[in-house]
C-alpha cells in the first residue's frame, strides 16, 4: 500500500493558479539561478508542450522571471516580475517551440548569462504538485529534484575524481543522501551530483576544486 502526504493533496504554498505551470516553473528557474551562482543578467526561456500553449494565461512567464530573480514560489513579487526584471536591467525573452513533440509536456529550457559573463543552459520538467526535475545541464543529461541541498561538480571523466569528491564531503561531515554521475561520453565531460540531507559547508566548493580534473563546482542549498 502506498501513502501520500496531505501536502501532496493540497499542493504547495504558491502565487498563481497552477502548481505545475506556476509553482513548478518558478521552482525550476529558482534552481537554475542557484546553479549559475550570481545574478542573471540575460535569459531566454524556451517553452514546450502545454507551457508553450498556456504560459501567459497561467502566469508561467511571470513565475519563470520571478524564479530567475531568486523569488520563491510563495513570493508575492512574482506578480510584478516583469516590472522588477526591467528595473534590474535583466534582458529576457520567451521562445515557443511547438515542433518538438517528443518531449515531456511541461518542459522549459533556460539559457542564462550571469553578471560575470558565465553562460549556462538548464532544462527542467514540472511534474505536478509543485515538484520538479532538472534533466539537463549544458546539454548533458542529468536527474535531480532540488529537494535536497546539492553539490554539482563538472569535471573530466577520470579515475579518482569521485573518490576525491566523497572524501571532501566526508572530511566536512556531510551526509550523502544520493550520488550520481552523468557524462557526455567515456573520458569526456562528466557531472557528478551529490545530494545531502543537510546544508553544505561554505568552503566545500573550494575543497573539491583542488582536484585538477574539476572545472567547476555549483552549490544548490535548500
Amino acid at each position: 500500500m502506498s501513502f501520500i502526504s496531505v501536502f501532496d493533496v493540497l499542493g504547495p504554498i504558491m502565487i498563481g493558479p497552477s502548481s505545475s505551470h506556476t509553482a513548478g516553473t518558478a521552482q525550476i528557474a529558482f534552481l537554475a539561478q542557484k546553479m549559475i551562482g550570481g545574478a542573471v543578467k540575460e535569459v531566454e526561456f524556451t517553452l514546450y508542450g502545454s507551457f508553450a500553449r498556456t504560459y501567459r494565461g497561467h502566469g508561467t512567464d511571470r513565475a519563470l522571471l520571478g524564479g530567475i530573480m531568486g523569488f520563491s514560489t510563495d513570493d508575492t513579487r512574482i506578480c510584478d516580475s516583469y516590472r522588477i526584471a526591467d528595473e534590474r536591467g535583466i534582458a529576457y525573452s520567451f521562445k515557443i517551440d511547438e515542433e518538438d513533440t517528443d518531449i515531456y509536456p511541461n518542459t522549459v529550457d533556460i539559457a542564462m548569462t550571469g553578471a560575470g559573463g558565465r553562460k549556462m543552459t538548464v532544462r527542467g520538467e514540472s511534474l505536478g504538485g509543485g515538484k520538479v526535475r532538472i534533466v539537463r545541464i549544458n546539454q548533458v543529461e542529468v536527474d535531480f529534484t532540488g529537494e535536497y541541498s546539492a553539490v554539482i561538480v563538472i569535471h573530466r571523466d577520470r579515475p579518482g575524481v569521485a573518490a576525491h569528491i566523497t572524501k571532501c564531503l566526508s572530511d566536512s561531515n556531510v551526509n550523502i543522501a544520493f550520488m550520481r554521475l552523468f557524462r557526455e561520453a567515456k573520458g569526456h565531460t562528466a557531472y557528478t551530483i551529490v545530494e545531502s540531507d543537510d546544508r553544505l559547508p561554505a568552503d566545500i566548493a573550494g575543497k573539491i576544486q583542488e582536484n585538477a580534473c574539476v572545472s567547476d563546482v555549483m552549490i544548490v542549498q535548500r
